[in-house]
């Protein structure tokens, strides 16, 4: 059986800034992660300016710098043939007054790589956590599973759990969650990009259905809601006609594209889920990121919110760990640091899902002028566009690393 000081279960943006963290602070750390490589379809891609400073505490600023990425300092809503801007992040004070949108494969390869210049930081790839170890009630360490079918179990002083909305560990430790109906669920694709076309994020208020458009050098990455739970109903229909609707209305200009999706198979389903738990830890495991708190992509705020709790994690626990001395009581200190800007972000969340998504779906969600009242207050007040722009490039309660 191996040790470790610190086992974390997923090697996610939460999973892998935390590992990096706790191995500068000379903690022994070991990070599962299920899959051989990290390169995934419709990740998120977002680099939130919070992140971007932390990368510069860590003098990793300049290594990320060199990997291919867009910035967008603008979100920009199709109104009438035209399009509005609804969020300036330009206008936001500091230096990142932007988001950066990088491949996340590339990001996470950039903070392995540097994790693993500390002696103390291990990544296993292909080797996936499937249980947890107890003793008298105590969480000492992780049951695993390999690629190639290889079993063991790691042992450790503390474990934490970074394996996502579906987390195989909080489940197992039978953590009560709450959990908000959402009205949808969301499809994923991709279409050509040409290089006159605005490099922004892009929301469509289309009928049948909004999307968002987010420009990602030769093509949109582009997301779709649908009610919950109709995903196998509507793909009777020909995939073309995803397209068909917002190239005849907001968008004509993706006319020349409405028929550059070829099968349902370059469709993939999100099934979104909005909960919390009321606990994030029992003595020996703690929960962060979407396995405390899962999101839905409105905002792309889950990534952000998943590094800042892998900051506050690893400030609070470097010590304790060190000494092998974590006690429950620090693991609710991270809880009560992060929860206020949880509940401030699901809450933001669910208000835009009952005004915002749930009567766009349902084909209600316009004034009688025609526009929804956000877009003309908008519109009539540009400094509100700050508003929005700081929600989304930078969150409640940004942590610093020291």
């Amino acid at each position: 059986m191996d040790t470790t000081t610190c086992c974390i279960a997923g090697g996610g943006p939460a999973g892998i800034v935390l590992g990096l963290l706790l191995a500068r602070a000379g903690v022994a750390v070991t990070v599962l992660e299920k899959h051989g490589d990290f390169l995934r379809d419709f990740r998120g891609d977002t680099v939130h300016p919070t992140t971007l400073e932390l990368l510069d505490e860590l003098g990793l600023g300049d290594r990320f710098e060199r990997l291919p990425q867009n910035r967008l300092d603008e979100v920009l809503v199709p109104v009438g043939g035209g399009i509005q801007r609804v969020g300036d992040l330009a206008a936001l004070p500091g230096r990142y007054n932007y988001i950066a949108m990088v491949p996340q494969w590339d990001l996470l390869n950039l903070l392995a790589n540097a994790a693993a210049e500390y002696p103390t930081f291990t990544l296993r790839m292909n080797t996936e956590a499937t249980g947890l170890l107890t003793d008298g009630g105590k969480v000492t360490g992780v049951e695993y599973r390999t690629h190639d079918g290889e079993v063991g179990r790691i042992r450790a002083h503390l474990t934490v759990a970074c394996d996502g909305r579906w987390s195989v560990l909080r489940r197992a430790a039978r953590l009560p969650a709450r959990q908000w109906p959402v009205p949808m669920d969301v499809w994923w694709f991709k279409i050509p990009r040409w290089e006159h076309e605005p490099k922004a994020m892009v929301p469509v208020i289309s009928r049948p259905r909004p999307f968002i458009m987010i420009g990602r050098g030769d093509y949109w990455q582009c997301a779709t809601i649908i009610p919950k739970g109709t995903d196998a109903e509507l793909r009777r229909m020909p995939v073309s006609e995803l397209l068909a609707a917002p190239a005849a209305g907001p968008v004509p200009w993706l006319a020349d594209r409405v028929h550059t999706l070829g099968s349902w198979e370059e469709v993939k389903l999100l099934d979104v889920r909005l909960d919390r738990l009321r606990r994030w830890h029992r003595d020996g495991l703690l929960c962060i990121g979407d396995a405390a708190h899962a999101m839905t992509p409105v905002g792309g705020v889950g990534i952000n919110l998943a590094v800042q709790d892998a900051v506050a994690a690893a400030r609070l626990l470097a010590g304790p760990l060190l000494r092998r001395a974590v006690t429950p009581a620090d693991l609710a200190r991270v809880r009560r640091r992060r929860l206020p800007a949880t509940m401030l972000a699901q809450g933001l969340q669910r208000l835009l899902h009952d005004k915002a998504l749930r009567p766009a779906l349902e084909g209600t969600g316009t004034t009688a002028s025609g526009d929804p009242l956000p877009l003309r207050l908008l519109r009539r007040f540009p400094w509100l566009q700050r508003v929005p722009a700081y929600v989304v490039a930078r969150g409640f309660r940004p942590e610093r690393l020291h």
